[in-house]
């Protein structure tokens, strides 16, 4: 499949969602309660699927979604779920799950936004060996991607690797970074006609594994 500008677009734009890992994080730090973040992602999450719902029950309805979103939707998302949606839920998920270790929250969001995003790309562009319907260009550059943000980007973020003395141990990392590539990568089936969406998923996966990690570590 060849890489369409739509999809240049539609990744360029999921760079907004970066805000959601960031507003998590820092306006905790900045004296903001911490409800607000979790109230905003509420409130987008609950719109998000209300929307969805109405546009898949009124014609009217779906006709506007399509004429303000039709060059960032992919085919299959007529009838489906938006994976912006998915991400939206992650992130609520993620805030709740991890309140006390918001470093979590805000790494694996953005491994993961940055990593799914250059995986479709690469893949669309160069990716030639297939694996489960995706590539291994692509999969390969979400690593390198997210080891990238490990090792290049968090620790020159203010309080981000606070927990590990300003920087990630090797271990967390490597694990981390397979996590978001693996599970990107291999459809979560939890039943025959059930499947858990890689949006959804894999943040909440990740952030659960670099808690257990980090946990351990903190005991040793």
């Amino acid at each position: 499949m060849a890489l369409r500008k739509e999809e240049i677009t539609r990744k360029l734009l999921h760079l907004f969602a970066l805000l959601m890992p960031a507003g998590i994080f820092y306006l905790p730090r900045f004296g903001v309660h911490d409800a607000v973040p979790i109230g905003i992602l509420a409130f987008l999450t609950v719109g998000s699927v209300a929307v969805e719902s109405l546009r898949f029950r009124v014609p009217a309805v779906q006709k506007i979604f399509h004429f303000c979103f039709r060059h960032l939707l992919r085919k299959e998302e007529d009838k489906k779920v938006t994976g912006s949606t998915y991400v939206i839920a992650a992130a609520l998920i993620c805030s709740l799950i991890f309140i006390n270790h918001k470093h979590i929250s805000f790494m694996v969001l953005t491994l993961f936004i940055l990593g799914d995003a250059i995986a479709a790309i690469v893949g669309l562009s160069i990716g030639r060996t297939k694996i489960l319907g995706k590539s291994l260009e692509g999969s390969s550059a979400c690593f390198v991607m997210c080891m990238i943000l490990f090792y290049a980007v968090f620790p020159y973020l203010p309080w981000v690797l606070e927990t590990w003395g300003g920087k990630a141990p090797l271990l967390v990392a490597v694990v981390s970074s397979l996590s978001i590539t693996i599970f990107e990568l291999i459809p979560l089936k939890v039943t025959q006609k059930l499947t858990i969406n890689d949006n959804l998923a894999v943040p909440v996966i990740t952030g659960g594994i670099m808690l257990l990690m980090e946990t351990i570590m903190s005991l040793a």
